[in-house]
């Protein structure tokens, strides 16, 4: 069961270096940020569905067709990212719920409030992210 249900967090909170980290309010307020995060991109994406049920291309001439096409293509591979975005909101939730959220899954330290901040879903420091991705190169490169 999640640890954040009855925080009501005070209007205008924002986590500081002050506070115990991850306290409630803390993953309270990620929480609701990753809640709100995900609704939004939930969203986008039934406009998107609801826009291409509208009808066929209805452009009548070849270059405008194409044009279309390609726009629907693109918004397309934006929602099937952002499906995968929402796959990682939701384990990050899970995070929260476990309480593991905001501790690197590599080296069990704090992920900085900054990082978390920018990026919700992070699950590295940004010290860790940088090896893992250096890792990568040079295996993808050998």
């Amino acid at each position: 069961m999640s640890q954040t249900k009855e925080v009501v967090l005070p209007k205008g909170y924002a986590p500081t270096l002050k506070e115990k980290f991850m306290n409630r309010k803390q993953t309270a307020y990620f929480q609701a940020k990753l809640l709100d995060w995900k609704e939004e991109i939930l969203r986008e994406s039934r406009e998107t569905l609801d826009h291409l049920q509208e009808g066929g291309i209805q452009e009548p001439d070849i270059a405008d067709r194409a044009s279309t096409e390609t726009d629907w293509s693109l918004e397309l591979r934006t929602r099937d990212r952002q499906r995968k975005l929402v796959s990682k909101i939701e384990l990050a939730i899970r995070r929260i719920e476990a309480g593991d959220y905001g501790y690197c899954e590599v080296t069990g330290e704090p992920i900085s409030l900054k990082r978390l901040e920018a990026r919700p879903i992070a699950t590295m420091t940004l010290e860790a992210q940088e090896v893992h991705e250096r890792m990568e190169r040079i295996y993808r490169e050998a």
